[in-house]
């Protein structure tokens, strides 16, 4: 008889899982509609909660592509690896180019109380909250292609929206 474990992911902070998560790896997409639901997205700041190699966590604002309606955070990693860039290059040249990960969101007071008062990570880790669901983004160009060419991700439908 095999008994069932109750295996959770370890939390990242003492709030409850929040938003559903995606690091948009492609350039030349900029998800003006959610992935989702195809609905306009809205940039939005919001303070993440990264880990940089090789322990180096830090809180940052960031500006997303956010959809309210699936709470779908999208951030585009090239201005994302900019801004890192940026940081680093006042703090540690050392660490510029190394592999992070973005864990969670903090409260974005918290993070702008920690701007002019710098707080320690387990102050900001009582107002981090991990993510519902990390999300991959597909994405397959348009454009001419021969005619018995199947994209590897099947076009978005067209879905008919009712004026108001």
């Amino acid at each position: 008889m095999v008994e069932a474990k109750d295996v959770r992911q370890p939390k990242l902070g003492k709030l409850k899982p929040r938003y559903q998560f995606a690091l948009n790896p492609h350039a030349d997409y900029r998800a003006s509609r959610c992935p989702n639901c195809d609905r306009l997205t809205y940039p939005r700041k919001f303070a993440l909660f990264i880990h940089v190699e090789p322990d180096y966590p830090l809180a940052l604002g960031f500006t997303c592509r956010y959809c309210p309606q699936c709470e779908l955070i999208i951030a585009h990693q090239d201005e994302l690896e900019v801004q890192l860039t940026a940081l680093f290059q006042e703090r540690d040249l050392s660490i510029i180019g190394n592999d992070y990960l973005v864990l969670g969101t903090v409260e974005l007071k918290v993070w702008k109380e920690s701007l002019s008062r710098p707080k320690s990570i387990v102050e900001i880790l009582e107002h981090a909250a991990d993510f519902k669901e990390h999300v991959t983004i597909e994405y397959f160009p348009g454009g001419w292609y021969p005619k018995d060419f199947v994209p590897p991700i099947p076009p978005r439908r067209k879905t008919r929206r009712k004026k108001k």
